[in-house]
């Protein structure tokens, strides 16, 4: 079997919980894969894991290595990638990328850089898992590692989950999406996608529930969810209600806005700050079929690796403290 090689980069806060980090390592090992890149564990400026200029090049190094990693992979998210933005090399990457088979990956914080690549260079990135909260947790999510190995070597890989959602909906359009507040913040800037027609699914982490509405109410007034074809919710990971709240909840809200959107909105996506989550791309086409309590989500058209991969049952790696 051909080693996958694996390239970290840390464009946001800086790798607090060394061990998730020596694990993940340690578990891209066991399954056969080189990984590189390990001093971006190392650098710490305030809260971020190195100054801007050491973490936008973590990015802009890509367009002139002599040959490029099959698996760029953050190592976790954070803040810090909105201070990128104006300083990433995008001809230079989209000329090196473009076209390549080379998978960039991340979520939460890293959405900002998968709006900005697809905006400016035209990139397919990949919404997933990253080093430390995923490949280094604890316990490897069985449903998190099976299904990113098969989005990274499939050509139509396809997400099932249960819902609550009582629709019924069979639609198609570019999926894409990520975390919720680095969509919002980006709204209104260069780095913000135009995409209609789109299936766009959303997750968050740490917001009160009013916070949530009030992003999404951004999205709804600025005519962005009038544009898709379906709105589709992750996971809303510790955002509690306070005491003054008087029992409106992350419910309450979403509640709100599917009763004010003018799209159908489907529940429970395995996708944001929790173990359980799938592997999507930004901005590829996609299909979303939703009876009976049941949704899939297939998508093609994104990067794959040049070769299949068959990869360890989570349970068979040995274990690592």
């Amino acid at each position: 079997m051909t080693a996958t090689s694996i390239r970290l980069i840390a464009p946001s806060g800086y790798p607090h919980d060394r061990d998730a980090m020596t694990r993940g390592v340690a578990r891209l090992h066991a399954a056969g894969c080189s990984v590189e890149g390990e001093d971006v564990l190392d650098r710490v400026e305030h809260r971020f894991a190195g100054d801007d200029a050491e973490r936008v090049a973590d990015l802009n190094r890509l367009a002139i290595r002599p040959s490029l990693p099959d698996i760029v992979l953050s190592v976790r998210g954070g803040y810090g990638a909105t201070r990128l933005l104006e300083h990433i090399h995008y001809g230079a990457l989209r000329e090196r990328l473009a076209g390549s088979s080379t998978l960039l990956v991340g979520h939460s914080d890293f959405t900002a850089i998968q709006m900005a690549l697809y905006v400016k260079c035209g990139l397919t990135t990949l919404g997933g898992p990253m080093l430390g909260p995923d490949f280094g947790a604890k316990v490897l999510n069985g449903l998190m590692w099976e299904h990113f190995w098969r989005a990274v070597s499939e050509p139509e890989p396809v997400a099932r989950w249960q819902t609550p959602s009582p629709v019924e909906l069979d639609v198609e359009g570019p999926l894409w999406g990520g975390n919720l507040a680095m969509l919002c913040s980006l709204l209104g800037t260069p780095y913000f996608p135009q995409i209609d027609g789109g299936i766009l699914f959303i997750e968050d982490v740490g917001e009160p529930p009013f916070r949530i509405e009030r992003l999404l109410y951004q999205l709804h007034l600025a005519g962005v969810l009038d544009r898709q074809r379906a709105l589709v919710l992750g996971h809303f990971t510790h955002c509690r209600p306070h005491d003054y709240d008087n029992g409106y909840d992350v419910d309450a809200a979403l509640a709100q806005v599917s009763a004010v959107a003018r799209i159908p909105v489907v529940r429970g996506l395995p996708f944001g700050h929790e173990a359980d989550k799938f592997t999507l791309p930004f901005a590829v086409p996609a299909r979303l079929q939703v009876a009976e309590g049941q949704a899939s989500l297939r998508f093609r058209g994104h990067p794959l690796l040049a070769w299949t991969v068959s990869r360890p049952d989570p349970g068979t790696l040995p274990q690592i403290p």
